[in-house]
């Protein structure tokens, strides 16, 4: 039996959907063990699973991170793990450089965009190793 194209779409939408509340579930994983990690790992989700543009695919993982942060926020806090008196300056200065950087993406081409992200996650690795 031959589907209609309404059918396959809708079987295409269901598979889509799937594959969104898989990936959120990964990456809330991994953001409640490495923290910002979690976003890091959102980007390549976003561009290579679900095919969304490298500027797109940025712009989600930071929609994601909200809800997730503030989560973690409430369970790290819960035992004890965060120190206000640093983490609270620390914020201030995440907000302030998330407003540049936001302001950066839009200007930077997605080409220098990748290889920027290659090397801190480069970076990343070696200091990990260390």
């Amino acid at each position: 039996m031959k589907k209609t194209k309404t059918e396959t779409k809708a079987k295409e939408l269901k598979t889509k959907n799937v594959k969104i509340i898989i990936s959120g579930i990964a990456i809330g994983i991994l953001s409640g063990l490495f923290s910002s990690g979690g976003g890091i790992i959102a980007v390549i989700i976003f561009n290579r699973i679900l095919k969304l543009s490298d500027k797109d695919s940025r712009a989600m993982a930071v929609c994601c991170i909200l809800p997730m942060v503030l989560t973690s926020l409430f369970f790290y806090n819960k035992g004890n793990y965060i120190d206000w008196k640093l983490g609270i300056p620390c914020g201030i200065g995440g907000v302030i450089g998330g407003t540049i950087g936001s302001i950066m993406l839009q200007k930077i081409n997605d080409k220098y965009l990748q290889l920027i992200f290659i090397a801190f996650l480069i970076y990343s690795a070696i200091s990990i190793i260390r």
